[in-house]
């Protein structure tokens, strides 16, 4: 197996409601049947379903929870960070954490998409952001 990620699903109560909270963040989606959403992200795709639909097609039993996953959204600036949170809040979604200094030496916040998951936007000063939005650990 190749060492890369295709496709991250997030179940969600309303696809369209959620669909129109990333648009509102910028993002261009499609759909093929108004069931599910996708919207192509660098070199992956997010992709937006019913959350029971999801919990019966990855063969999961749903417990209403928080999965132990949080997605990232890494900046070039600590300011970046700040503008990246308060757009989404502009947007509808919740800030869970304020941007601010890290232990590990950047600068970090959250924000809370409208199904309550955790997106952690981030400036890491030992790492790139390359023009075209991928992210390039350290050497």
């Amino acid at each position: 197996m190749e060492q890369r990620l295709s496709l991250i699903t997030l179940g969600v109560a309303d696809a369209a409601r959620s669909s129109a909270f990333y648009e509102a963040l910028g993002w261009s989606g499609q759909t093929p049947d108004g069931d599910v959403w996708f919207f192509q992200v660098g070199g992956l795709v997010v992709a937006l379903w019913s959350r029971a639909k999801l919990a019966g097609d990855s063969a999961v039993t749903d417990g209403g929870g928080w999965g132990g996953v949080t997605l990232a959204y890494n900046t070039r600036t600590p300011e970046e960070v700040d503008a990246v949170l308060a757009e989404a809040e502009a947007a509808g979604g919740t800030i869970g954490r304020a941007g601010a200094a890290t232990f590990w030496g950047g600068y970090s916040g959250v924000f809370l998409d409208p199904d309550g998951h955790p997106w952690e936007v981030a400036h890491n000063p030992g790492w790139t952001i390359t023009d075209d939005g991928r992210t390039l650990l350290a050497d």
